[in-house]
Protein backbone atom coordinates (compact mmCIF):
# COMPACT_ATOMS: atom_id res chain seq x y z
CA UNK A 1 0.00 0.00 0.00
CA UNK A 2 0.95 3.65 -0.40
CA UNK A 3 1.33 6.06 2.53
CA UNK A 4 -1.46 8.44 3.55
CA UNK A 5 -1.81 11.91 2.10
CA UNK A 6 1.09 14.11 3.16
CA UNK A 7 1.77 17.82 3.50
CA UNK A 8 3.70 17.84 0.23
CA UNK A 9 0.88 15.95 -1.52
CA UNK A 10 -1.52 18.73 -0.57
CA UNK A 11 0.98 21.41 -1.62
CA UNK A 12 1.69 19.57 -4.90
CA UNK A 13 5.41 19.45 -4.22
CA UNK A 14 7.74 16.68 -5.34
CA UNK A 15 8.81 14.48 -2.43
CA UNK A 16 11.13 11.70 -3.55
CA UNK A 17 13.78 11.06 -0.88
CA UNK A 18 12.99 14.44 0.73
CA UNK A 19 11.91 13.68 4.30
CA UNK A 20 10.31 16.92 5.44
CA UNK A 21 6.82 15.88 4.34
CA UNK A 22 4.59 14.44 7.08
CA UNK A 23 1.11 12.98 7.19
CA UNK A 24 -1.85 15.34 7.35
CA UNK A 25 -4.80 14.67 9.66
CA UNK A 26 -6.58 13.19 6.64
CA UNK A 27 -3.57 10.98 5.96
CA UNK A 28 -3.49 9.69 9.52
CA UNK A 29 -7.21 8.87 9.46
CA UNK A 30 -6.80 7.06 6.14
CA UNK A 31 -3.97 5.00 7.66
CA UNK A 32 -6.27 4.02 10.53
CA UNK A 33 -9.06 3.03 8.10
CA UNK A 34 -6.59 0.98 6.09
CA UNK A 35 -5.55 -0.86 9.22
CA UNK A 36 -9.20 -1.72 9.88
CA UNK A 37 -9.57 -2.98 6.29
CA UNK A 38 -6.53 -5.25 6.74
CA UNK A 39 -7.53 -6.56 10.17
CA UNK A 40 -7.80 -10.33 10.22
CA UNK A 41 -5.12 -10.98 7.62
CA UNK A 42 -2.26 -13.12 8.98
CA UNK A 43 0.79 -10.98 8.23
CA UNK A 44 4.08 -12.77 8.75
CA UNK A 45 6.00 -9.51 8.29
CA UNK A 46 5.37 -5.82 7.76
CA UNK A 47 7.96 -3.79 5.85
CA UNK A 48 7.96 -0.02 5.40
CA UNK A 49 10.02 2.72 3.85
CA UNK A 50 11.97 4.63 6.53
CA UNK A 51 10.76 7.98 5.16
CA UNK A 52 8.48 9.40 7.83
CA UNK A 53 5.28 9.67 5.76
CA UNK A 54 5.41 5.92 5.05
CA UNK A 55 6.78 4.91 8.45
CA UNK A 56 4.01 6.80 10.29
CA UNK A 57 1.36 5.27 8.03
CA UNK A 58 2.65 1.81 8.91
CA UNK A 59 2.81 2.62 12.63
CA UNK A 60 -0.78 3.89 12.66
CA UNK A 61 -2.28 1.03 10.71
CA UNK A 62 -0.56 -1.63 12.80
CA UNK A 63 -2.42 -0.33 15.88
CA UNK A 64 -5.60 -1.62 14.21
CA UNK A 65 -4.26 -5.12 13.48
CA UNK A 66 -4.54 -8.20 15.65
CA UNK A 67 -1.11 -9.26 16.95
CA UNK A 68 0.93 -7.57 14.20
CA UNK A 69 4.59 -8.51 13.71
CA UNK A 70 7.24 -5.91 14.47
CA UNK A 71 7.60 -3.22 11.84
CA UNK A 72 10.79 -3.54 9.74
CA UNK A 73 12.18 -0.55 7.83
CA UNK A 74 13.85 -1.11 4.45
CA UNK A 75 15.85 1.47 2.49
CA UNK A 76 14.95 -0.22 -0.79
CA UNK A 77 11.31 0.73 -0.18
CA UNK A 78 12.20 4.44 -0.32
CA UNK A 79 10.52 6.60 -2.93
CA UNK A 80 12.13 7.38 -6.28
CA UNK A 81 15.18 9.62 -5.96
CA UNK A 82 14.23 12.89 -7.73
CA UNK A 83 17.34 14.63 -6.46
CA UNK A 84 17.16 17.75 -8.68
CA UNK A 85 13.44 18.34 -8.18
CA UNK A 86 12.76 17.41 -4.56
CA UNK A 87 10.91 20.04 -2.56
CA UNK A 88 9.86 21.99 -5.66
CA UNK A 89 6.24 22.53 -6.72
CA UNK A 90 5.20 20.56 -9.78
CA UNK A 91 4.38 23.76 -11.66
CA UNK A 92 7.88 25.13 -11.04
CA UNK A 93 9.50 21.91 -12.22
CA UNK A 94 7.42 22.01 -15.39
CA UNK A 95 8.56 25.60 -16.03
CA UNK A 96 12.25 25.22 -15.12
CA UNK A 97 12.89 21.77 -16.59
CA UNK A 98 10.57 21.54 -19.62
CA UNK A 99 12.51 18.87 -21.53
CA UNK A 100 13.09 16.68 -18.47
CA UNK A 101 9.45 17.11 -17.45
CA UNK A 102 8.35 16.00 -20.91
CA UNK A 103 10.47 12.87 -20.54
CA UNK A 104 8.99 12.29 -17.08
CA UNK A 105 5.45 12.41 -18.47
CA UNK A 106 5.92 10.69 -21.82
CA UNK A 107 9.15 8.66 -21.72
CA UNK A 108 9.97 8.15 -18.03
CA UNK A 109 12.74 5.66 -18.81
CA UNK A 110 14.68 8.52 -20.47
CA UNK A 111 14.49 10.95 -17.53
CA UNK A 112 18.02 11.71 -16.37
CA UNK A 113 19.52 13.89 -13.65
CA UNK A 114 22.92 14.62 -12.15
CA UNK A 115 23.70 12.79 -8.91
CA UNK A 116 26.58 13.67 -6.58
CA UNK A 117 28.40 10.51 -5.49
CA UNK A 118 31.68 9.89 -3.59
CA UNK A 119 33.26 9.46 -7.03
CA UNK A 120 31.92 12.83 -8.20
CA UNK A 121 28.90 13.97 -10.19
CA UNK A 122 27.36 11.25 -12.34
CA UNK A 123 24.50 10.87 -14.79
CA UNK A 124 21.53 9.19 -13.15
CA UNK A 125 18.27 7.74 -14.52
CA UNK A 126 15.78 7.92 -11.61
CA UNK A 127 13.04 5.66 -13.02
CA UNK A 128 15.44 3.02 -14.34
CA UNK A 129 17.26 2.99 -11.00
CA UNK A 130 13.94 2.66 -9.14
CA UNK A 131 13.06 -0.50 -11.07
CA UNK A 132 16.45 -2.00 -10.20
CA UNK A 133 15.76 -1.13 -6.57
CA UNK A 134 12.34 -2.81 -6.67
CA UNK A 135 13.70 -5.97 -8.28
CA UNK A 136 16.38 -6.19 -5.60
CA UNK A 137 13.76 -5.88 -2.87
CA UNK A 138 11.88 -8.87 -4.29
CA UNK A 139 15.08 -10.92 -4.63
CA UNK A 140 16.04 -10.20 -1.04
CA UNK A 141 12.60 -10.61 0.52
CA UNK A 142 10.57 -13.29 -1.25
CA UNK A 143 12.83 -16.23 -0.26
CA UNK A 144 12.16 -15.41 3.39
CA UNK A 145 8.38 -15.67 3.08
CA UNK A 146 7.37 -18.69 1.01
CA UNK A 147 3.67 -19.39 1.57
CA UNK A 148 3.25 -16.34 3.83
CA UNK A 149 1.42 -13.02 3.60
CA UNK A 150 3.48 -9.85 3.98
CA UNK A 151 2.53 -6.16 3.98
CA UNK A 152 4.57 -3.42 2.31
CA UNK A 153 3.96 0.25 3.14
CA UNK A 154 5.78 2.55 0.75
CA UNK A 155 5.23 5.22 -1.91
CA UNK A 156 3.58 5.79 -5.27
CA UNK A 157 6.71 5.42 -7.41
CA UNK A 158 8.33 2.46 -5.70
CA UNK A 159 4.97 0.67 -5.50
CA UNK A 160 4.54 1.01 -9.26
CA UNK A 161 8.05 -0.35 -9.71
CA UNK A 162 7.41 -3.24 -7.31
CA UNK A 163 4.23 -4.23 -9.14
CA UNK A 164 5.84 -3.64 -12.52
CA UNK A 165 8.94 -5.72 -11.90
CA UNK A 166 6.81 -8.51 -10.47
CA UNK A 167 4.48 -8.84 -13.46
CA UNK A 168 6.87 -7.89 -16.26
CA UNK A 169 6.44 -4.14 -16.82
CA UNK A 170 9.49 -1.92 -17.22
CA UNK A 171 10.47 1.71 -16.63
CA UNK A 172 8.69 2.79 -19.84
CA UNK A 173 5.45 1.54 -18.23
CA UNK A 174 5.85 3.67 -15.09
CA UNK A 175 2.64 5.64 -15.75
CA UNK A 176 0.56 2.58 -16.74
CA UNK A 177 -0.57 1.94 -13.13
CA UNK A 178 -1.85 4.28 -10.44
CA UNK A 179 -1.23 4.20 -6.70
CA UNK A 180 -3.50 6.48 -4.65
CA UNK A 181 -2.79 7.44 -1.04
CA UNK A 182 -3.54 4.48 1.28
CA UNK A 183 -4.74 2.36 -1.64
CA UNK A 184 -4.25 -1.41 -1.34
CA UNK A 185 -2.93 -3.74 -4.06
CA UNK A 186 -2.60 -7.54 -3.84
CA UNK A 187 0.02 -9.70 -5.56
CA UNK A 188 0.10 -13.50 -5.42
CA UNK A 189 3.53 -15.04 -6.09
CA UNK A 190 3.87 -18.65 -7.22
CA UNK A 191 7.44 -18.72 -5.92
CA UNK A 192 10.47 -16.48 -6.10
CA UNK A 193 11.17 -13.40 -8.17
CA UNK A 194 10.83 -14.18 -11.88
CA UNK A 195 8.31 -16.97 -11.35
CA UNK A 196 4.62 -16.52 -12.28
CA UNK A 197 2.72 -13.77 -10.45
CA UNK A 198 -0.98 -12.96 -10.34
CA UNK A 199 -2.07 -9.36 -9.87
CA UNK A 200 -5.20 -10.03 -7.81
CA UNK A 201 -6.17 -6.40 -7.32
CA UNK A 202 -4.78 -2.92 -7.79
CA UNK A 203 -5.36 0.41 -6.10
CA UNK A 204 -8.37 -0.42 -3.89
CA UNK A 205 -9.80 2.68 -2.17
CA UNK A 206 -13.30 1.58 -1.12
CA UNK A 207 -12.16 1.35 2.53
CA UNK A 208 -11.48 5.10 2.44
CA UNK A 209 -15.12 5.97 1.79
CA UNK A 210 -15.06 6.38 -2.01
CA UNK A 211 -15.66 3.58 -4.49
CA UNK A 212 -13.21 4.55 -7.24
CA UNK A 213 -9.91 6.47 -7.37
CA UNK A 214 -9.93 10.08 -8.53
CA UNK A 215 -8.99 10.92 -12.10
CA UNK A 216 -5.28 11.66 -12.24
CA UNK A 217 -3.38 14.31 -14.20
CA UNK A 218 -4.12 14.38 -17.91
CA UNK A 219 -6.21 11.22 -17.82
CA UNK A 220 -9.47 13.09 -18.38
CA UNK A 221 -10.55 11.28 -21.51
CA UNK A 222 -13.05 8.40 -21.33
CA UNK A 223 -13.25 6.46 -18.06
CA UNK A 224 -13.89 2.80 -18.79
CA UNK A 225 -15.54 0.50 -16.25
CA UNK A 226 -14.78 -3.13 -17.12
CA UNK A 227 -16.91 -5.65 -15.22
CA UNK A 228 -16.94 -9.43 -15.19
CA UNK A 229 -20.32 -11.11 -14.98
CA UNK A 230 -21.67 -12.50 -11.71
CA UNK A 231 -21.38 -16.11 -10.62
CA UNK A 232 -23.05 -19.04 -12.36
CA UNK A 233 -23.59 -22.57 -11.12
CA UNK A 234 -20.88 -23.69 -13.52
CA UNK A 235 -18.41 -21.22 -12.00
CA UNK A 236 -19.16 -22.75 -8.63
CA UNK A 237 -18.80 -26.30 -9.98
CA UNK A 238 -15.57 -25.42 -11.86
CA UNK A 239 -17.19 -26.49 -15.11
CA UNK A 240 -15.95 -24.95 -18.37
CA UNK A 241 -18.63 -22.64 -19.81
CA UNK A 242 -17.14 -20.90 -22.82
CA UNK A 243 -19.95 -20.03 -25.21
CA UNK A 244 -22.60 -22.23 -23.63
CA UNK A 245 -25.19 -19.70 -22.44
CA UNK A 246 -25.33 -20.36 -18.71
CA UNK A 247 -27.39 -17.83 -16.68
CA UNK A 248 -26.45 -16.25 -13.37
CA UNK A 249 -27.24 -18.24 -10.23
CA UNK A 250 -28.75 -16.63 -7.14
CA UNK A 251 -25.36 -15.58 -5.80
CA UNK A 252 -24.49 -14.13 -9.20
CA UNK A 253 -27.63 -12.02 -9.14
CA UNK A 254 -26.73 -10.80 -5.65
CA UNK A 255 -23.26 -9.90 -6.94
CA UNK A 256 -24.87 -7.97 -9.79
CA UNK A 257 -27.09 -6.10 -7.32
CA UNK A 258 -24.08 -5.26 -5.15
CA UNK A 259 -22.17 -4.02 -8.18
CA UNK A 260 -25.20 -1.90 -9.05
CA UNK A 261 -25.24 -0.25 -5.62
CA UNK A 262 -21.45 0.16 -5.73
CA UNK A 263 -21.73 2.08 -9.02
CA UNK A 264 -25.06 3.74 -8.23
CA UNK A 265 -23.65 7.25 -7.93
CA UNK A 266 -21.07 6.88 -10.71
CA UNK A 267 -22.27 8.62 -13.88
CA UNK A 268 -22.55 6.10 -16.73
CA UNK A 269 -23.03 7.48 -20.24
CA UNK A 270 -22.93 4.32 -22.33
CA UNK A 271 -23.07 0.56 -21.69
CA UNK A 272 -22.00 -2.38 -23.85
CA UNK A 273 -22.15 -6.06 -22.98
CA UNK A 274 -21.47 -9.47 -24.40
CA UNK A 275 -24.84 -10.79 -25.62
CA UNK A 276 -24.56 -13.92 -23.47
CA UNK A 277 -27.00 -14.33 -20.57
CA UNK A 278 -24.57 -14.03 -17.65
CA UNK A 279 -22.97 -10.66 -18.59
CA UNK A 280 -26.17 -9.25 -20.06
CA UNK A 281 -28.10 -9.85 -16.84
CA UNK A 282 -25.21 -8.42 -14.80
CA UNK A 283 -25.25 -5.28 -16.98
CA UNK A 284 -29.03 -4.94 -16.67
CA UNK A 285 -28.77 -5.11 -12.88
CA UNK A 286 -26.10 -2.39 -12.85
CA UNK A 287 -28.15 -0.16 -15.15
CA UNK A 288 -31.24 -0.25 -12.92
CA UNK A 289 -29.91 2.97 -11.38
CA UNK A 290 -29.11 4.44 -14.80
CA UNK A 291 -32.47 4.11 -16.60
CA UNK A 292 -31.55 6.54 -19.38
CA UNK A 293 -28.67 4.38 -20.61
CA UNK A 294 -29.56 1.91 -23.36
CA UNK A 295 -27.71 -1.40 -23.17
CA UNK A 296 -25.85 -2.35 -26.38
CA UNK A 297 -24.40 -5.76 -27.25
CA UNK A 298 -21.26 -6.75 -29.17
CA UNK A 299 -20.68 -10.35 -30.28
CA UNK A 300 -16.91 -9.83 -30.15
CA UNK A 301 -17.16 -9.65 -26.35
CA UNK A 302 -18.39 -13.27 -26.08
CA UNK A 303 -16.36 -15.64 -23.93
CA UNK A 304 -13.68 -17.84 -25.49
CA UNK A 305 -15.06 -20.87 -27.27
CA UNK A 306 -13.68 -23.89 -25.41
CA UNK A 307 -15.09 -26.18 -28.09
CA UNK A 308 -15.26 -29.79 -26.91
CA UNK A 309 -14.25 -28.77 -23.37
CA UNK A 310 -17.48 -26.86 -22.81
CA UNK A 311 -19.83 -28.35 -20.26
CA UNK A 312 -17.08 -30.55 -18.79
CA UNK A 313 -15.49 -30.53 -15.36
CA UNK A 314 -11.72 -30.17 -15.12
CA UNK A 315 -11.29 -33.81 -14.12
CA UNK A 316 -13.23 -34.90 -17.23
CA UNK A 317 -10.97 -32.79 -19.44
CA UNK A 318 -7.95 -34.25 -17.65
CA UNK A 319 -8.93 -37.73 -18.78
CA UNK A 320 -9.25 -36.87 -22.48
CA UNK A 321 -6.93 -33.87 -22.95
CA UNK A 322 -4.28 -34.17 -20.25
CA UNK A 323 -1.45 -32.57 -22.24
CA UNK A 324 -3.60 -29.68 -23.49
CA UNK A 325 -4.97 -28.99 -20.01
CA UNK A 326 -1.46 -28.98 -18.53
CA UNK A 327 -0.36 -26.51 -21.23
CA UNK A 328 -3.46 -24.36 -20.60
CA UNK A 329 -2.33 -23.83 -17.01
CA UNK A 330 1.26 -22.89 -17.88
CA UNK A 331 1.50 -21.78 -21.53
CA UNK A 332 -2.12 -21.03 -22.51
CA UNK A 333 -1.03 -19.17 -25.65
CA UNK A 334 -0.01 -22.54 -27.15
CA UNK A 335 -3.40 -24.23 -26.75
CA UNK A 336 -5.90 -24.62 -29.58
CA UNK A 337 -9.22 -25.60 -28.04
CA UNK A 338 -10.56 -28.70 -29.84
CA UNK A 339 -13.33 -27.45 -32.16
CA UNK A 340 -12.96 -24.04 -30.45
CA UNK A 341 -10.72 -20.97 -30.34
CA UNK A 342 -7.20 -20.16 -29.32
CA UNK A 343 -6.30 -17.14 -27.21
CA UNK A 344 -4.89 -15.18 -30.14
CA UNK A 345 -8.34 -15.20 -31.73
CA UNK A 346 -9.87 -13.94 -28.47
CA UNK A 347 -7.19 -11.23 -28.24
CA UNK A 348 -7.90 -9.98 -31.75
CA UNK A 349 -11.67 -9.73 -31.48
CA UNK A 350 -11.88 -8.48 -27.88
CA UNK A 351 -9.24 -5.77 -28.30
CA UNK A 352 -10.75 -4.65 -31.62
CA UNK A 353 -14.15 -4.25 -29.94
CA UNK A 354 -12.62 -2.39 -27.01
CA UNK A 355 -10.63 -0.01 -29.19
CA UNK A 356 -13.71 0.84 -31.24
CA UNK A 357 -15.70 1.58 -28.09
CA UNK A 358 -12.95 3.87 -26.75
CA UNK A 359 -12.56 5.62 -30.11
CA UNK A 360 -16.28 6.36 -30.20
CA UNK A 361 -16.08 8.49 -27.04
CA UNK A 362 -16.57 12.24 -27.62
CA UNK A 363 -13.42 14.33 -27.30
CA UNK A 364 -15.11 17.47 -25.98
CA UNK A 365 -16.36 16.18 -22.61
CA UNK A 366 -15.62 13.49 -19.99
CA UNK A 367 -17.56 10.27 -20.45
CA UNK A 368 -17.88 7.01 -18.51
CA UNK A 369 -18.50 3.78 -20.42
CA UNK A 370 -19.50 0.45 -18.86
CA UNK A 371 -18.37 -2.79 -20.54
CA UNK A 372 -19.54 -6.11 -19.08
CA UNK A 373 -17.93 -9.29 -20.37
CA UNK A 374 -16.13 -12.49 -19.32
CA UNK A 375 -12.93 -13.72 -17.68
CA UNK A 376 -10.90 -14.46 -20.82
CA UNK A 377 -12.21 -11.42 -22.70
CA UNK A 378 -11.44 -9.05 -19.83
CA UNK A 379 -7.95 -10.52 -19.46
CA UNK A 380 -7.35 -10.04 -23.17
CA UNK A 381 -8.42 -6.38 -22.98
CA UNK A 382 -6.27 -5.69 -19.92
CA UNK A 383 -3.25 -7.45 -21.40
CA UNK A 384 -3.68 -5.48 -24.60
CA UNK A 385 -3.56 -2.24 -22.61
CA UNK A 386 -0.15 -3.32 -21.28
CA UNK A 387 1.08 -4.27 -24.75
CA UNK A 388 1.03 -7.97 -23.88
CA UNK A 389 -0.07 -11.02 -25.84
CA UNK A 390 -1.75 -14.25 -24.70
CA UNK A 391 1.42 -15.44 -22.92
CA UNK A 392 0.40 -13.11 -20.06
CA UNK A 393 -3.09 -14.59 -19.75
CA UNK A 394 -2.81 -15.59 -16.11
CA UNK A 395 -1.39 -12.28 -14.76
CA UNK A 396 -4.70 -10.49 -14.18
CA UNK A 397 -7.43 -11.83 -11.92
CA UNK A 398 -11.06 -11.14 -12.77
CA UNK A 399 -13.52 -12.20 -10.08
CA UNK A 400 -17.26 -12.59 -10.57
CA UNK A 401 -18.91 -9.18 -10.22
CA UNK A 402 -15.53 -7.42 -10.07
CA UNK A 403 -15.06 -3.85 -11.34
CA UNK A 404 -11.91 -2.60 -13.10
CA UNK A 405 -11.27 1.07 -13.97
CA UNK A 406 -9.20 2.35 -16.91
CA UNK A 407 -8.71 6.07 -17.56
CA UNK A 408 -7.67 7.42 -20.95
CA UNK A 409 -5.76 10.66 -21.51
CA UNK A 410 -7.43 13.74 -22.88
CA UNK A 411 -5.84 14.43 -26.22
CA UNK A 412 -3.67 12.48 -28.67
CA UNK A 413 -0.65 11.81 -26.42
CA UNK A 414 -0.22 9.52 -23.46
CA UNK A 415 -1.32 6.00 -22.71
CA UNK A 416 -4.29 4.63 -20.76
CA UNK A 417 -3.83 4.20 -17.02
CA UNK A 418 -5.03 1.14 -15.10
CA UNK A 419 -6.60 2.93 -12.14
CA UNK A 420 -8.09 -0.01 -10.24
CA UNK A 421 -8.15 -3.71 -10.99
CA UNK A 422 -10.58 -6.37 -9.85
CA UNK A 423 -12.46 -4.46 -7.16
CA UNK A 424 -14.52 -6.99 -5.18
CA UNK A 425 -14.77 -5.14 -1.85
CA UNK A 426 -18.42 -4.29 -2.59
CA UNK A 427 -19.24 -8.01 -2.46
CA UNK A 428 -18.66 -8.05 1.30
CA UNK A 429 -15.64 -10.34 1.59
CA UNK A 430 -13.06 -7.70 2.50
CA UNK A 431 -9.86 -6.79 0.70
CA UNK A 432 -9.21 -10.23 -0.86
CA UNK A 433 -11.13 -11.62 -3.84
CA UNK A 434 -13.09 -14.61 -2.55
CA UNK A 435 -15.31 -15.11 -5.58
CA UNK A 436 -15.65 -18.52 -7.22
CA UNK A 437 -12.36 -19.61 -8.78
CA UNK A 438 -14.13 -21.83 -11.29
CA UNK A 439 -13.48 -22.39 -14.97
CA UNK A 440 -14.19 -19.72 -17.56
Amino acid sequence: MRHGISTYNTLRRIQGHFDESTLTDEGREAARLTGLALRGLPFAAIYASPLQRARETAEILTTQLDNPPALQLRDNLKEINMVEWEGLPFDEVKERFPESYRHWQQEPEKLKMRLLTPEGEQEFFPVVDLYRQAAQFWRDTLPQHAGETILLVAHSGINRALIGTAVGLGPADYHALNQANCAISVLNFAGGFGEPVQLESLNLVDHLGKPLPDVRGNHRGPRMLLVRHGETDWNREKRFQGQIDVPLNENGRVQGEKAAFFLKDIPIDRAITSPMLRPKETAELILQFHPDVALETDDRLKEISHGLWEGKLEEEIQEAYADELAAWKVTPETVQMPAGENLQQVWERAIAAWNEIVASAPSNRPITILVVAHDAVNKAILSGLMGWGPEKFWVFKQGNGAVTVIDYPHGPTGRPMLQSLNITTHLGSGVLDKTAAGAL
